[in-house]
């Protein structure tokens, strides 16, 4: 089943966000799950995550993709934080569920995804009901809370469930920085997969593109799709 195209809105001044909205066996059940999801280093690649989207929008998640940028002086903190801030309003806007409200990320967003559900100092209605991790490193501060995340959780327990997902066959980000959150996490629910760094994500590496582009092969399609579920049970989605 494939998810409509996504509907395309502002979050803050100049900046756009993708709305995923579940398919409409799902979408009749009544408001759904959320899932905000961060994407890596590359500046504005919303366009990367859709078909990790659109395969968590299949199994009844609503799925808010925003662009943001890691060039910015701030690194991008301020516009990761305002379409968090933004999340809950527009998913309520689009059918939404905001009280099962899940931050997620890959690659770069992985680690602000973690740090901000996780950080001792987020605000309570910033806070999410679950948080996953998706090929990341946690041992860096993350630019939205100044705090590397493995260490304040190997100081003190998650606030909320954590969900890791990492490939092992993935020559970008060695599987190993997933495994030492997990290690420093014993709560944490760690799903390794047979792919790499792209595909863990349902798609491909392009050089002519310099970014990577949706999946045609069976083993990245199989692994998004396992993505996909976790994002779902993290959201509380059989």
């Amino acid at each position: 089943m494939t998810s409509a195209p996504p509907e395309v809105v502002p979050y803050t001044d100049g900046r756009l966000m993708d709305v995923h909205r579940p398919t409409a066996h799902a979408e009749a059940a009544g408001p759904a799950p959320v899932v905000l999801l961060w994407h890596g280093r590359g500046p504005n690649e919303r366009d990367v995550l859709r078909p990790l989207a659109r395969a968590a929008a299949d199994l009844g998640l609503l799925v808010l993709v925003p662009d943001w940028s890691s060039e910015q002086p701030d690194g991008g903190a301020a516009e990761l934080l305002a379409s968090l801030a933004r999340a809950h309003r527009i998913a309520t806007d689009h059918g939404g569920d905001p009280a099962r409200f899940v931050l997620a990320g890959w690659s770069l967003g992985g680690r602000e995804a973690v740090s901000v559900a996780t950080h001792p100092d987020t605000p309570v209605e910033l806070r999410p009901a679950a948080a996953v991790g998706i090929a990341s490193t946690y041992a860096d501060p993350a630019v939205t809370t100044g705090a590397a995340p493995l260490d304040h959780l190997a100081a003190a327990p998650s606030p909320v469930p954590l969900w890791l997902v990492h490939g092992t066959a993935d020559d970008i980000v060695d599987v190993e920085h997933t495994r030492k959150l997990s290690a420093a996490v014993p709560t944490a629910a760690l799903v390794e997969l047979p792919t790499d760094h792209a595909g863990v994500v349902m798609t491909v590496y392009s050089p002519e593109a310099r970014r990577c582009l949706p999946a045609t092969a069976a083993d990245a399609l199989a692994a998004g799709r396992r993505t996909a579920a976790v994002l779902a049970a993290a959201a509380g989605v059989a």
